[in-house]
């Protein structure tokens, strides 16, 4: 999905000409293309978009109906009696329609459904099974999320938390009379702000790290002067229950793959202390994936820090309760996000929970266990403080890469992957999991995997490559690898995979056509060092004939993975058998 030009579609059975307006010209990133979708009933539109009878293919749909769609549900607020297994029949007919429509665009997202605010539902009544408003449209809320779970193409909004937040201007009877608007306007601005937010998310440009100033941010009081025994954090004190409410939402943000960094003016020493001694501290020093106290610039130790992390600066949060220093950073590194940070420090959990910016459409295992392997990183820098060469140092690390095929049960971090990567990024192809997976399926198509661990730590999936082949030779579709991985000879590996490849397939050349980006130079760089390419402008071949040697420090294994179709046998096979030659 390219965020530069979104287009989306509407499917609404209410007045949604203002949304459209929103999605267009609200001012948020991304700016889209939104229309409403050809005239009709929003079931009849969702055919004609599962038979491909629309005119356009937009990259974004948007479905927003009221649970008066499902019939069963229109006679339970008529106080009519219903089947509990009827009304639920009807949700997985909707749920399959939304399925089968989505095949023909790069997403859908679908709004839960909801009531107004007054329709109370008899009280005591509404939560009891067989007439109960409330409970009902909870079962069919939870059922359509259930139905679609497993679908990578459909997700939801959820209508609740805009309703709640707008409070009882959400829903107002004269404006539906009059125009037939279901929902006030300020609903619809936070449903502009969720759609823009989910596409960003999608398109993996969430935030990945929170940079933090530590007092009066991270606790109460100044550590330097108070000392870290006497910091407003915990026990019976208002502001130092916030504070420590505040670190368990952060800490709850690095389980989704959130990265903490600290970028504080203070004596290290001492700010370490309080992090490690402090009783009261939910985060400890193996929470942060590295940090800069001291005195300098915090623009400076930002951009010093954030290379050392191999992030770029469009990944960062910069939390601070000082406004010069936000001011300072938001000047000096426009693409840092530095928002208004409140005041009233028991506020500030409040403001970082409704932050839009860390959205995502999954959380993998590699996102629970990220900040453990930048604490990995540390020990293994410290380690190779004690060697006198790289070369001596790598062999210390105990190197393994593991291959594999791209299959259903690696899919959706593969595709994170894919759409993360920018720095060791062949060609920066963005594709959703259903278009990665169709095009891996195609004849002459194979996508490989890679996992990558050493005595610290294991990394989990963190590179991946794959081919298309041609009459006499092999392409390089994709080469990446995650920053984290960088400089341990590990894409030196994947390399050597894919000329074992090559060659296994009686291919004469193996060809890679390198695409400039801002950021991807790291990658030409490789490919321009390595021996054995020859270069015509932006495009290396290397004769498949001639071997490519497998990184000593390196351990190439073949992980287990079946095939994900039958086209992928040769695949297998050659896989199985350059692992051989490698171990």
């Amino acid at each position: 999905m390219n965020v530069e030009r979104i287009s989306c579609g509407i499917l609404a059975d209410f007045n949604a000409e203002p949304l459209v307006d929103l999605l267009r010209n609200d001012g948020l990133y991304p700016g889209i293309e939104a229309s409403l979708a050809p005239p009709g009933h929003v079931l009849q539109a969702l055919i004609e978009l599962r038979e491909r009878r629309w005119r356009q293919h937009p990259d974004l749909v948007v479905v927003w109906t009221r649970p008066e769609t499902i019939s069963c549900f229109r006679s339970l607020l008529h106080f009519e009696p219903v089947a509990s297994e009827v009304l639920l029949e009807q949700v997985d007919q909707f749920a399959d329609l939304l399925i089968a429509a989505s095949t023909h665009v790069g997403c859908l997202l679908m709004v839960t459904w909801s009531l107004p605010w007054y329709r109370r539902g008899l009280g005591l009544l509404s939560m009891r099974g067989e007439f109960g408003w409330a409970h009902n449209l909870a079962r069919m809320n939870l059922r359509l999320a259930e139905r679609v779970h497993r679908n990578p193409k459909v997700y939801l909004l959820d209508s609740a938390h805009w309703l709640s937040r707008v409070g009882a201007e959400a829903n107002n009877p004269k404006l539906w009379y009059q125009g037939k608007m279901a929902f006030s306007l300020e609903v619809l601005q936070e449903a502009s702000a969720e759609i823009k937010a989910a596409v960003c998310g999608l398109a993996g440009l969430s935030r990945k790290l929170i940079l933090l100033d530590l007092d009066d941010t991270l606790w109460g009081g100044i550590v330097g002067e108070d000392g870290w025994q006497n910091l407003r954090l915990g026990g019976h004190d208002p502001f130092g229950e916030a504070f420590v409410e505040f670190q368990e939402a952060l800490q709850a943000l690095t389980r989704t793959g959130v990265l903490l960094g600290i970028v504080s003016k203070n004596d290290e020493a001492t700010a370490l202390a309080a992090i490690d001694n402090h009783p009261e501290m939910v985060l400890r020093r193996d929470d942060f994936a590295g940090w800069r106290i001291n005195w300098r610039d915090k623009a400076a130790n930002i951009v010093d820090l954030v290379s050392e992390l191999h992030l770029g600066l469009g990944s960062v949060v910069f939390l601070d309760d000082n406004p010069a220093e936000r001011s300072r950073v938001r000047e000096a590194l426009p693409e840092v996000l530095v928002p208004e940070w409140p005041a009233n420090q028991m506020l500030s959990a409040r403001a970082l929970l409704e932050m839009r910016v860390f959205d995502r459409p999954a959380v993998t295992g590699e996102d629970q266990t990220r900040v453990k392997t930048y604490a990995s990183d540390r020990e293994r820098r410290s380690l190779q403080r004690s060697f006198q060469s790289v070369t001596e140092w790598q062999a210390a690390l105990g190197l393994v890469v593991e291959a594999a095929i791209l299959g259903e049960s690696n899919l959706l971090r593969a595709t994170q992957l894919l759409n993360k990567t920018n720095q060791m990024n062949l060609k920066t192809r963005r594709l959703t999991q259903s278009e990665f997976l169709e095009w891996s399926r195609q004849p002459g198509h194979a996508v490989f995997v890679f996992r990558v661990s050493d005595r610290f730590a294991d990394y989990g999936l963190t590179g991946l490559a794959s081919l298309q082949e041609a009459e006499t030779c092999a392409q390089i579709a994709d080469f990446l690898l995650s920053c984290r991985v960088l400089g341990y000879g590990v894409e030196s590996a994947i390399l050597h995979f894919l000329v074992e490849q090559a060659r296994r397939r009686g291919r004469k050349e193996l060809i890679a056509e390198y695409k400039r980006t801002e950021r991807n130079a790291a990658c030409l760089s490789f490919f321009d060092t390595v021996s054995g390419f020859r270069r015509d402008g932006d495009t290396f071949r290397w004769d498949a004939p001639d071997r490519c040697a497998l990184p000593e420090h390196i351990t190439l294994r073949l992980c287990g993975v079946s095939p994900c179709a039958p086209q992928h046998l040769e695949a297998a096979h050659g896989l199985a058998a350059a692992s051989s030659l490698s171990e």
